[in-house]
């Protein structure tokens, strides 16, 4: 708890009684600019139940510390994760301060009374409650006007919660049980009986902003094990777009689009990317991120999909989709999130957990379900756990989904003219600095003759965090070697522009933000940035550094009024090809026409190659042999046909089929005298063993050349099994008069090693 050093010593017992603030409040608001009478509430032992209590009534119209959930929203969504801030108007601050989240109408006195959970943003501002680790404190203490955390909402079910928050200012503590320190919001209903979100305003903010969506899916065997998928799950690209309140990419209660189904059954995102394409009056950003194969990969192995887009005040709506695959026709995405706020900014930051919805388009109850299209096509709905007992989210008991995946939104930077520039996040307070020390007098010896000091160099902080900045100066001569000179280089405490410590009225000023568009398509314009006040003046008096830089720009100084102007190039789509060398492109839309009416000559599409992993190599074979002859000169035998490997499988190709065949011959019944059954087979065969000898020594004689005798067979390939030999003829002279082309080398082939291993 935050302690004034320069105030009064108080008595022991003083100091003993703050450490009980370390335990929650169930209400909680202090605040006081006059001594009050504190006194110790009755003792309790339950969960992060101690507590003070200030005798004494707040004061009317007392509004100097205010709690506030970004967007001011009246309800919650379950899940949903939201940014609250804590804040002093000036001149008012406060030293100390306590953060909880209470289910309405209960006290704290249990673990299961409080609601969501808080996230720390910046540990050296807060941190968690070491005796009630559900609440939220300063991490240092000192004089702070503002402190933010994120608290995500509690699940469905839970009813409406209150944010209550406490203020410790100087050496007295106040507390109030209803106020501008206290939050009641209640659980929107998930379902929303089939319709999406309550209507959307009208958008007051000014300028644009840019937004980072960056996509982690946590769908694995391991969080989502009931018939998980091993070999094909995968999330499919990401398509979307920031939008206005006249488009809908989709939306529970309504029916999928062509472009939608497409996503939901097949993980194609061209049908859908067309369709925001051809809404390009109502689309400010098209929204794209590559599929992940497998779904899931730590992140040190496999960054997080995302993609940046922009919105301003008519487009500040964004939706996406992707599909969950394999599935028959389930998604995760969000549908018209808004990112305008009441009070005329943009939305910091967004973190929605994600569970799947169904697309209406399929009736299958499982990941790999057969295509069953749903007849007539039923109303996107949330997928819940009690839909069918063959579904992977089952649950008897009805509990809610475990989510597959979170989106988280961050804004990276605001152009143009803001209606409402506050600090983006707790980074923005700065800590206190302390004072510079009064230059020393120059203490330099009369023997030592010295250059004047150069210029101090610029500081090696751009921000206002502690830096360094160095003068030099050159040693001309030494009179008297026996005193020693001074050094050379002189280094001074500094911030960087826009920041001083001097006093109380010091302006506290953040890094400027990149440079607007060109304010012209083509020719001068002028463009501009901005940066903003990170700490206001301590003493109250208004910041007089400027905030906005403006200057010249060009941009094609060729320009014509037939000129068009054209969009940034969107993401490169995924390459054609699965392997190998394939195709990408990216797009761009026409923002305007050229002024003369003429065609815009300006390419929309843009293609190159891509190379991807080398292609699965299938094995290859040659074709089959001749039957050989049967085995048997009589009775059951059989014959065999071979083919041999032309190329080993590779990569994962298929692999090699068999390579010999063998079918059952019989030739004609044997006799009973097996002699004189071989006499009459041995005689025609040694015929014909004698003619092939001739034609050995003699060679052959084709039409148009002569041919060299076979080669000897060549070894079998096997041992057992059914072996391949094979013999060649060459050809030894051709005719000179010859027309005829079937002079050529011959090759032949037999089994060999038949017998089984």
């Amino acid at each position: 708890m935050g302690l004034d050093p320069a105030a009064p010593r108080q008595s022991p017992g003083y100091w003993r009684a703050l450490p009980l603030l370390a335990c929650a409040f169930p209400l909680v608001t202090f605040a006081s600019f006059a001594d009050e009478t504190l006194e110790r509430a009755p003792k309790s032992e339950g969960y992060c139940s101690r507590i003070l209590r200030a005798q004494g009534t707040r004061r009317e119209g007392y509004n100097e510390f205010s709690l506030r959930v970004e967007g001011d929203p009246d309800f919650y969504k379950p899940g949903n994760s939201y940014r609250v801030t804590l804040s002093a108007a000036t001149p008012a601050y406060f030293r100390g301060f306590t953060l909880i989240a209470l289910k309405e109408g209960k006290e704290g006195e249990k673990e299961e009374d409080h609601a969501g959970t808080f996230q720390i943003i910046d540990e050296e501002e807060t941190q968690f409650m070491s005796n009630c680790p559900v609440a939220v404190t300063e991490s240092t203490p000192r004089r702070r006007t503002r402190i933010q955390v994120f608290w995500t909402a509690p699940p469905l079910g839970t009813g409406c919660v209150i944010l209550k928050a406490s203020i410790v200012q100087k050496r007295i503590i106040y507390f109030q049980d209803e106020g501008s320190l206290t939050k009641r919001l209640c659980e929107q209903d998930s379902a929303m009986n089939g319709v999406t979100d309550k209507p959307i305003l009208d958008c007051c903010a000014c300028g644009t902003a840019k937004y980072r969506l960056t996509f982690y899916g946590n769908w694995s065997e391991k969080s989502h094990p009931k018939d998980y998928p091993r070999r094909a799950n995968h999330w499919s690209a990401i398509i979307g777009g920031s939008h206005s309140k006249n488009y809908v990419l989709w939306e529970y209660g309504g029916y999928a689009s062509e472009g939608v189904k497409q996503v939901a059954e097949l993980g194609s995102p061209v049908k859908m990317e067309e369709e925001i394409r051809q809404q390009s009056d109502e689309v400010l950003t098209v929204i794209k991120a590559k599929a992940q194969w497998p779904a899931w990969q730590p992140l040190n192995i496999r960054a997080a999909p995302s993609a940046e887009f922009s919105v301003d005040r008519t487009r500040h709506l964004m939706s996406f989709l992707t599909m969950l695959g394999p599935s028959p026709d389930w998604n995760v995405g969000l549908s018209a999130e808004d990112l305008c706020t009441k009070d005329c900014g943009w939305v910091q930051r967004v973190i929605q957990d994600l569970i799947p919805w169904d697309a209406g388009t399929d009736s299958g109850v499982t990941y790999e379900s057969p295509n069953k299209p749903t007849v007539p096509q039923e109303k996107i709905r949330p997928l819940t756990s009690l839909d069918h007992p063959q579904s992977p989210f089952y649950d008897p008991e009805g509990g809610s989904i475990k989510s597959v995946a979170r989106v988280v939104i961050e804004r990276i930077a605001r152009k143009g003219e803001q209606c409402n520039i506050v600090p983006d996040n707790v980074d923005d307070i700065v800590a206190d600095l302390a004072a510079e020390a009064p230059e020393d007098e120059d203490d330099t010896p009369e023997t030592c003759i010295y250059s004047n000091w150069s210029p101090w160099s610029a500081c090696s902080s751009s921000t206002c965090e502690k830096g360094k900045r160095m003068r030099q100066r050159m040693l001309k001569a030494q009179l008297d070697l026996s005193v020693p000179c001074p050094e050379t280089q002189d280094f001074q405490p500094c911030m960087g522009p826009g920041c001083s410590d001097e006093d109380g009225s010091t302006c506290m000023m953040s890094e400027w933000i990149t440079w607007s568009p060109c304010s012209v398509s083509c020719g001068m314009g002028m463009r501009s940035r901005e940066r903003y006040v990170k700490q206001f003046p301590d003493d109250g008096s208004i910041c007089k550094v400027p905030t906005e830089e403006t200057e010249k720009c060009i941009v094609n100084e060729e320009c014509s009024p037939s000129t068009c102007l054209v969009t940034e190039w969107g993401e490169w789509d995924e390459c054609s090809a699965s392997c190998g060398m394939g195709m990408k492109k990216r797009h761009r839309m026409i923002k305007m026409t050229p002024a003369d009416g003429s065609m815009c000559k300006a390419e929309t599409t843009e293609a190159e190659k891509c190379m991807m992993p080398e292609c699965p190599i299938d094995c290859e074979l040659t074709e089959w042999s001749q039957w050989s002859e049967c085995n048997k000169s009589c009775g059951k035998g059989h014959m065999i046909r071979t083919r041999m490997i032309k190329m080993e499988p590779q990569f994962g190709g298929a692999s090699c089929p068999e390579t010999v065949q063998r079918k059952k011959c019989r030739i004609r019944k044997c006799l009973r005298n097996p002699n004189i059954e071989k006499r009459r087979w041995k005689e025609p065969r040694e015929k014909r063993r004698s003619e092939q000898a001739k034609e050995d020594v003699d060679g052959e004689q084709f039409p148009g050349c002569k041919m060299k005798p076979w080669t000897a067979w060549s070894e079998c390939t096997k041992l057992c099994g059914g072996g391949i030999q094979e013999r060649f003829m060459t050809v030894k002279k051709r005719f000179k008069s010859t027309q005829f082309t079937s002079c050529k080398d011959k090759k032949e082939l037999r089994a060999c090693n038949v017998h089984p291993c």
